[in-house]
């Protein structure tokens, strides 16, 4: 059975909500990700490209109608590549890249693009369709940034909570102090400013036309744990979780180039990783933010190594509480944990977010030499999903650990 490989990764900076990507629409945003990554390979033929995995959680506003497929028109690759619109919530792009290489694997395809796009600003407000014309009573527009909508009555109520709330019920369980919460938070934003001084992103963000905006616009360079200390809990009034140790919402595009061993000819390119293990684990909805622990666990089982062999983890930070608890769980030294900043300072558009983390883990392990990492992100609803990749440049001709 063919390896897959992740060969190239690029991403539009994330923006804030309302802020400098707000007037792109989603559409274009994934066509400036599709765009970047395949502007990697200049000598491969578009035309060769077997098929794209895109995610997306809201897919109610301009983003609708497979905007996989939209991407691929609007970015001028052949009307023959062929495009799907995958949503897992934020494990949407993460879940596209696994797609690709199953496709990679099973011989399906030699090579494909995956990636995913979130404008959380242009969200719809949305009204339900009644059941007959001309309703009598007042209707309400709902938000579709974030979190549920329409909710079925049949669900238990603890399903249907807030994403908020359900990390606040996770912060009791593991009593893990707002302190704590505070200084990861701080980490975040410290080191993702440090990495794009340093250059680490140069190479992985393609600008978006008509925008000034050169980096991830939510880090804030110089937040300390003591400033997020002063701000007021979000969710309950005597709650840990703040606006400060929790992901924003944002808007942005990732994309990944995945293929087979024998594409690098076509590509042009050497790989950068091997997809060697893949995890997906489900469980009560309002403990979502723990589903990661598991998600790892299987993936590294599949891979052939235990946590022993890993060296570099992304975990995507939709809150410091489920973050600190996913490291804990796993027991493992934290500091190798979102080297180049995280989510709650990058940002989280959601359907964007599995792809941005993939590719900074691959390029991580090249630049440090390391050979084992593992990407890991929760979803809503209680699910996760995490892939290991083994770093090419070190298995060069030699073999490769099952």
């Amino acid at each position: 059975m063919p390896e897959s490989h992740l060969y190239a990764a690029a991403r539009t900076p994330f923006g804030r909500y309302g802020g400098a990507l707000a007037a792109s629409r989603p559409d274009d945003l994934a066509a400036t990700a599709l765009s970047g990554v395949l502007a990697k390979s200049p000598g491969l033929d578009p035309s060769t490209i077997g098929d794209v995995f895109w995610g997306n959680s809201n897919g109610c506003g301009e983003d609708n109608r497979n905007v996989g497929r939209m991407a691929v028109l609007l970015a001028g690759l052949p009307t023959s590549v062929p495009a799907v619109t995958v949503n897992r919530l934020c494990g949407s792009s993460l879940d596209a890249a696994i797609m690709a290489s199953r496709a990679i694997e099973t011989g399906d395809a030699d090579v494909v693009v995956a990636g995913g796009v979130e404008s959380m600003t242009r969200a719809p407000w949305v009204l339900p369709k009644p059941a007959r014309g001309f309703p009598a009573t007042d209707m309400t527009a709902v938000s579709t940034t974030l979190g549920w909508r329409f909710v079925n009555q049949r669900m238990p109520k603890e399903w249907t909570a807030s994403l908020g709330e359900c990390n606040e019920l996770l912060q009791e369980r593991f009593a893990i102090s707002r302190d704590r919460q505070d200084e990861f938070a701080a980490r975040s934003h410290r080191l993702a400013a440090a990495a794009w001084s340093e250059g680490f992103y140069d190479d992985l963000i393609v600008p978006v036309d008509g925008v000034e905006l050169a980096r991830d616009e939510s880090i804030r360079e110089g937040t300390t744990a003591e400033k997020l200390a002063g701000l007021k809990p979000a969710f309950r009034p005597d709650g840990t979780i703040t606006a400060g140790n929790a992901s924003p919402l944002n808007d942005g595009a990732s994309s990944l180039l995945i293929g087979s061993a024998d594409a690098a000819s076509s590509i042009g390119l050497d790989p950068l990783a091997r997809i060697a293990g893949r995890g997906v684990h489900a469980l009560d909805p309002q403990d979502f933010g723990f589903a990661p622990v598991e998600a790892a666990n299987a993936a590294l089982k599949r891979a052939g190594i235990s946590w022993s062999d890993v060296e570099a983890v992304e975990l995507n930070e939709a809150f410091a509480v489920q973050s600190i608890a996913c490291v804990d769980a796993w027991k493992i030294d934290p500091e190798i944990v979102n080297t180049k900043g995280g989510a709650i300072a990058i940002g989280h558009p959601l359907g964007a977010s599995g792809a941005r983390i993939l590719g900074t883990l691959a390029h991580r392990l090249v630049e440090s030499n390391q050979r084992w990492g593992v990407a890991a992100i929760c979803i809503g609803v209680g699910q996760a999903l995490a892939v290991v990749l083994e770093n090419d440049r070190l298995t060069s001709g030699r073999p490769v650990a099952r």
